[in-house]
């Protein structure tokens, strides 16, 4: 299960959530509200290293393959 950084459109708040599946619906902690994924953190590999061409959106990168 994947830990994945979202953002709130409402209220701002940036926080991280742990979920099954990357298609998740996730809410604000503090409003409530459907949370948007943020792709502004670093990305690792599966071995923790750190890669290179990754854009954190797994729909279109092609980094990891």
């Amino acid at each position: 299960m994947p830990i994945l950084q979202y953002r709130c459109p409402a209220c701002g708040k940036q926080f991280e959530e742990l979920v099954k599946k990357y298609t998740d619906q996730v809410k604000c902690p503090d409003c409530g509200v459907s949370a948007e994924r943020s792709f502004c953190g670093e990305m690792f590999t599966a071995t923790g290293k750190q890669t290179k061409k990754c854009s954190g959106n797994c729909k279109t990168c092609g980094g990891c393959r």
